[in-house]
């Protein structure tokens, strides 16, 4: 089924005229979301890394809205009084009535301004609110779900801070608009449409839940999404209620929004809405620049987990540290939907024809998806601190034999080999040596699960028998914790970790959009992906030959599950046939992708919009016209002119062609001096530079006045009927070809 397009990255050019007359000085944004200052999932990131380009554009205009969590707060939030006059009175008469609203910086780049609302302090209003959720919007939410009632908190305290601030700004009100994202956040949005609150809305989701849901459960889903039930699918999970509640914003929101083709068409399908522009997410790509040290990044780097593995394979060491490469899979424990099981299968198969060509490639397999855990492997530990023995063994050996040696030459004699080392140093090294022996094979696992015997990854491993033996040339290690530069066990952060990989495996069936491999390619790492991700439709779509710039597209779409794990196999052992050389290529190239992932341009279709929802909420004062976007071009990556770094294309010829003929076609800086000219600049207005209205005035805020009847705003005066909540309230942009 082809996929439909609505306003997608194809129309990068397509943006340029949208915001050169946009004057922000008398508009406000609010950033609203679960995960501000509260890392959960992927939206933190989200949020985070695009908080620099949306503080630049909107300046001190700009205010994130999430949960107060006081240990989130002490390590990321500096509590600061509001500059802007109508933010500080909104606080203030929130907290006369009984409500707990903080405000300060979020200390991350662009130090964006936070609004942090403590949800447990009204947690006494639930019932009431609930019920006024039903009566309003017909959607109730069971006592057991803590989540949703969090949601339900949540969302009305949003409600009632955007209602009292618009209350707060008196007549000459700013043009407010308010960004919600996920469904966590969605019953805000609601309730400023029912309320009918001057306020221009979009909703952003990243993932739906119940196509979540679906894909975990084993079904066909990409094929049959015209035919699903969705009532019948959401109830059947006991979802029904947080599905009506993302409906319900979906529904209700001026632009609709989701971050990648592949969720678009999902979206129109289970929310029954198209989603009005694709806002692909993006990196700040400065924080993971290494410029030219990127390749000794990923050195420094390999060598830190080499050490992991000597600790972790004591007694069968019987492999060339120099020729295993590393590769990994990491993520929420979501077994089918990111992929792990065609991946542990691909590994078997790959291991079968590694050892029926007697291949002197060892790979180490690293599955970092975190469990539920009681502690470390006392085998696992046990293996470190052997390695750590050794180590010091041959130091101490090291200094004995130096020290002899140096006072053999200084009075100039040659020294005699067989009494540098005494019967002593012998009989240390041997003990050594007898430490490193083991009855048992390396531990697959890190930890000591809970629920071992029935633990999915584990269960796997143990059908298709990899346990790290000797004669296996896969090995595997599964670290079900997330990394830290603390552990005792593998002290390496994830972005460290990442760097000395060689290769990152994400076959995810259900990816909305991929952090992960997008979070590889801008440090120079090759990744698979999938065509079932937002990431690897976006890679294909601006790529001419991926695989050439370390970017393997996988299809799990219009293949079988078993056609694509053969195919994930052949990706693997061809990488594994690549050599030294091909590898460093391939890095440096995947290495230049990094600006197709950049928010200084991804960050655009946020602007694009934001416009589109000022239009819709205030028409008398903003204009758009819906057009049909040119195609992009110049933003695409051709084919690499020199050798592709892949071994079925660099095979000798015949006649067998020299090895220097090899290198005199690959030339660094001319193949990169072409990719960087494939990448436009932006033509709106620079966004490193500080807007023309903002230097007009240096406070920068909105303050209208007072407000007699700012007590009022925070309770509905002319609800909506439910039915409101059942159909778009604008039209969409006419569907692409």
């Amino acid at each position: 089924m082809p996929l439909a397009r609505s306003l997608s990255v194809t129309s990068l050019n397509g943006l340029d005229d949208w915001d050169d007359d946009l004057d922000l000085e008398n508009s406000i944004l609010f950033e609203v979301a679960w995960e501000v200052a509260n890392k959960v999932g992927g939206i933190y990131t989200v949020i985070q890394t695009k908080a620099k380009i949306t503080t630049d554009e909107w300046g001190e205009n700009y205010f994130l809205i999430g949960p107060y969590f006081e240990h989130n707060v002490r390590t990321q939030v500096e509590l600061i009084e509001p500059p802007n006059p109508a933010i500080k009175r909104t606080l203030d008469s929130m907290n006369a009535k009984g409500c707990k609203v903080y405000f300060g910086r979020w200390l991350i780049e662009g130090s964006p301004y936070v609004i942090l609302i403590d949800i447990a302090a009204t947690a006494w209003s639930l019932d009431r609110w609930k019920t006024e959720l039903w009566d309003s919007c017909t959607i109730g939410i069971p006592w057991y779900d803590r989540e949703a009632n969090d949601a339900v908190l949540f969302g009305f305290l949003t409600a009632w801070f955007l209602g009292e601030f618009a209350a707060q700004c008196g007549d000459e009100k700013p043009f407010i608009l308010a960004h919600f994202h996920e469904w966590l956040a969605g019953i805000g949005l609601c309730l400023c449409r029912v309320r009918k609150l001057p306020v221009a809305t979009i909703f952003t989701t990243h993932a739906t839940l119940l196509g979540r849901y679906l894909c975990a459960g084993s079904v066909d889903f990409y094929n049959n999404l015209q035919s699903f039930n969705v009532d019948k699918e959401a109830g059947d999970r006991q979802i029904y209620h947080r599905y009506c509640m993302e409906r319900a914003a979906v529904q209700c929101s001026h632009v609709f929004t989701t971050v990648s083709q592949i969720t678009a068409i999902e979206a129109e399908h289970l929310l029954k809405r198209k989603p009005d522009v694709v806002t692909p997410n993006g990196l700040n790509v400065k924080k993971f620049s290494a410029m030219h040290e990127f390749q000794n990044l990923h050195a420094q780097s390999k060598n830190r987990i080499q050490e992991f593995i000597r600790g972790h394979f004591y007694g069968h060491l019987d492999f060339n540290l120099d020729k295993t490469l590393f590769f990994f899979i990491a993520g929420r424990y979501e077994f089918s939907n990111k992929g792990a099981d065609i991946f542990l299968e691909a590994l078997a198969r790959l291991n079968y024809l590694l050892r029926v060509n007697q291949s002197d490639i060892t790979i180490v397999a690293f599955f970092i998806m975190p469990a539920r855990t009681n502690n470390f492997n006392v085998e696992t530990l046990k293996g470190q601190a052997v390695r750590k023995q050794l180590w010091d063994t041959a130091n101490a050996v090291k200094e004995k034999f130096g020290k002899k040696l140096y006072e053999s030459l200084l009075v100039g004699n040659l020294p005699d080999m067989n009494k540098m080392l005494d019967k002593e140093d012998f009989t240390m090294m041997k003990r050594a040596i007898f430490a490193t022996q083991r009855q048992s094979f390396p531990p697959v696992c890190t930890h000591n699960m809970l629920d071992d015997s029935t633990d999915a990854i584990l269960n796997t491993i143990r059908r298709i028998g990899l346990f790290n033996s000797s004669a296996d040339r896969v090995k595997i290690i599964f670290h079900p914790e997330f990394l830290s530069s603390t552990s005792p066990l593998l002290p390496v952060d994830y972005e460290e970790f990442v760097r000395g990989c060689h290769l990152g495996v994400f076959p995810s069936y259900y990816e909305p959009w991929g952090y992960t491999p997008a979070e590889c390619t801008v440090m120079g790492i090759p990744s698979i992906s999938t065509n079932l991700s937002g990431f690897g439709c976006f890679m294909e779509e601006h790529i001419a030959d991926p695989c050439a710039y370390g970017i393997y597209i996988l299809d799990r779409r219009f293949r079988s599950v078993d056609d694509s794990c053969t195919q994930l196999t052949s990706f693997l052992y061809n990488f594994c046939q690549q050599t030294r050389r091909q590898r460093i290529i391939q890095r440096n190239r995947t290495e230049r992708l990094s600006d197709l992932l950049d928010w200084k341009y991804l960050g655009r279709y946020y602007m694009y919009a934001r416009h589109m929802a000022l239009a819709k909420a205030f028409p008398d004062n903003f204009t758009y016209e819906p057009h049909e976007p040119t195609a992009a071009a110049g933003f695409r990556y051709p084919r690499p002119a020199s050798v592709p770094p892949s071994p079925s294309l660099s095979r000798h010829s015949s006649p067998h062609h020299s090895e220097t003929e090899d290198d005199e076609r690959y030339d660094e800086e001319e193949e990169a001096e072409k990719d960087r000219q494939n990448i436009k600049q932006p033509t709106v207005s620079n966004m490193t530079q500080v807007p023309e209205w903002r230097k007009r005035s240096k406070k920068g805020s909105v303050d209208a006045g007072n407000s007699s009847n700012a007590s009022n705003a925070s309770t509905p005066t002319n609800p909506s009927s439910p039915s409101d909540l059942s159909s778009p309230t604008n039209s969409l942009i006419e569907e692409r070809n």
